[in-house]
């Protein structure tokens, strides 16, 4: 329990984290609930079985038939929605505070009795194989795909979250209800709720209606480390469109990691900062060290950089549309030349205040809604705890200009990037093929 910040943190009998904090600026509140599974929990044969488990959860228990969930939500003027990623799946529902009952009825129901009827999951295949094929058109998927696959060879993060289509076609719905069962349940889960309630009274209430549902068996633990990549790897897909893309990955720290905020701070001197928010935002990127290097030298017509926070070490990655008339050797050189001088020359004390000073901005944004609230409540008790939340802006204020170059050196080696390029065919074609060249051989950590 922490009373400064009003955040309270629970764990019941089954094993279910409970965390709330009580916001009574305006009459909404906000129910999410947070499974730790994801992309991250998968093994090649049942890639996607995530995703595709999230989707079924749609389509009703015997309580709420399909479509009565959503009707039911409309009625009372709120809104929902759920999500898989690589580290979780989550739903949430916003409602008007003296509705929200409805929100914490409808999750503890179907974390217990979603259907999974087989037709429904039979039609459900259709759609999802239609999303990765949809993806599919789209260049920059297609090399983040490859890339991701090549940066990781041990690791499940290799997967997308979508899965591959090998896999969709073949996954049963008994592997899915298995899956199911495996992972949706309250030792496998965290409620956060934000907004306009009573805390004594809301801690009730998802004790009466998640308490009483059974533990379930304990959830596979993921013990995989990368290996340590011991040369540069490269990627080339080939495919229609008459525009060249190129994608550069290095290791990026986990959440957890004490590189992480100066990894923040470097991620925003180098392509701007970003909307830390679900529902979009961001400030424009165009003071960043890429844009003025590739975009302002007319070598692109985008540039930037991103990192998530994750459970795991995920990427740094770099994205760069390339220009018309350009080559990607020789935007590729640019880049890495702006990569390497981040790591040989230290930043000034003036443009790391404003780095700083942007990425508060974006957390302040970030944090306005009780729906904003719930999900980093939530989202932090996934990848770290509910502290690493509480003290981002105090960790963050806390990086110096050594910080910053010393992860660059030690995040930004040749031997740990891999490079992607997008190559056009200059056709329509539905055909895509992909080369993958690596260099050296890793060992475990």
């Amino acid at each position: 329990m922490n009373p400064l910040n009003n955040i309270h943190k629970t764990i019941l009998d089954n094993g279910l984290t409970v965390i709330l904090r009580e916001m009574h600026h305006a009459p909404a509140a906000s129910f999410w609930v947070w499974y730790r599974v994801g992309s991250r929990n998968e093994r090649t044969g049942i890639t996607g079985i995530s995703h595709w488990v999230e989707h079924m959860l749609f389509k009703g228990t015997p309580s709420y038939p399909q479509g009565e969930f959503d009707k039911a939500i409309a009625r009372e003027g709120g809104v929902f929605n759920g999500m898989t990623w690589i580290d979780f799946t989550t739903y949430f529902e916003t409602l008007p505070a003296d509705r929200i009952d409805l929100a914490l009825r409808v999750e503890a129901d179907r974390m217990a009795n979603a259907v999974f009827d087989p037709q429904e999951t039979e039609l459900e295949r259709t759609v999802i194989i239609s999303e990765r094929q949809g993806a599919e058109n789209s260049p920059t998927f297609l090399l983040g795909e490859a890339l991701q696959a090549a940066a990781f060879q041990a690791h499940p993060y290799h997967h997308a979250v979508i899965g591959w289509q090998c896999d969709l076609e073949t996954m049963t719905r008994e592997q899915l209800y298995d899956y199911y069962r495996t992972y949706y349940a309250p030792n496998n889960a965290v409620v956060a709720v934000a907004g306009d309630f009573e805390r004594d009274a809301m801690l009730a209430r998802v004790a009466e209606l998640f308490g009483a549902l059974p533990a379930g068996p304990a959830a596979p633990a993921v013990t995989v480390r990368e290996p340590v990549q011991r040369g540069e790897r490269r990627v080339t897909v080939e495919g229609p469109g008459t525009t060249s893309y190129l994608e550069v990955a290095y290791r990026a720290p986990a959440a957890t990691d004490p590189d992480y905020h100066a990894a923040v701070v470097l991620d925003t001197i180098l392509g701007g900062a970003k909307a830390m928010s679900l529902w979009g935002g961001g400030a424009s990127n165009r003071s960043s060290r890429l844009y003025r290097a590739l975009v302002e030298t007319e070598l692109a017509a985008d540039a930037g950089c991103s990192m998530s926070s994750t459970v795991d070490p995920f990427l740094f990655s770099f994205a760069v549309t390339v220009r018309a008339g350009r080559g990607l050797p020789e935007v590729e050189a640019a880049m890495l030349a702006e990569i390497q001088r981040m790591v040989e020359e230290p930043i000034s004390l003036q443009e790391l205040q404003k780095a700083i000073k942007q990425t508060r901005a974006q957390f302040a944004y970030s944090s306005e809604s009780v729906t904003d609230q719930g999900y980093w409540l939530g989202f932090s008790e996934i990848v770290a705890d509910t502290a690493w939340f509480e003290s981002f802006l105090d960790r963050l204020a806390a990086v110096t200009v050594e910080d910053v170059q010393r992860v660059a050196a030690a995040r930004f080696k040749p031997a740990l990037r891999t490079v992607g390029w997008y190559t056009p065919t200059g056709d329509a074609s539905n055909g895509n093929r992909i080369e993958i060249e690596a260099e050296g051989a890793g060992d475990a950590e």
